[in-house]
């Protein structure tokens, strides 16, 4: 088992990570019926795909002796209807100064991240916008 998810009450959940025991509250977006006052679980998904799109990357830069400290992704999750969904995630992917990676090295960590396994997870209907700015 992987986590544990309990209703507390008003929309909100605890989720423990067995392993750790770390642990987060979600609560309903204010849209939908909720207070808004945590991370919403489409909020996790989103959140979860820059997360595992940079890791991935840092994994892929490891192996290259290359340091990604400081590497940030910024995430927009956009909810459609009919049935309410994520129907779009924009991922802006931004690497830190100072790396003076090459092209063919900026294209293979570019490449590990679009390959990361939320990407890979995801249903083909959510659209996926994925952009990086090498500074």
């Amino acid at each position: 088992m992987t986590a544990t998810v309990t209703y507390e009450s008003n929309l909100r959940t605890t989720c423990t990570h067995l392993q750790s025991g770390s642990n987060f509250e979600t609560d309903a977006p204010t849209d939908n019926k909720g207070k808004g006052e945590r991370f919403s679980p489409t909020d996790l998904i989103a959140t979860g795909l820059g997360a595992c799109m940079i890791t991935t990357m840092g994994i892929k830069a490891e192996s290259m002796n290359i340091a990604l400290d400081g590497a940030k992704v910024e995430v927009t999750k956009v909810m459609v209807s009919d049935p309410r969904r994520i129907g779009k995630i924009i991922t802006h992917l931004t690497i830190p100064v100072g790396l003076n990676l090459d092209e063919k090295t900026k294209e293979i960590l570019e490449r590990a991240a679009h390959h990361c396994p939320v990407v890979k997870t995801l249903h083909p209907e959510v659209e996926l916008e994925i952009s990086f700015n090498w500074q």
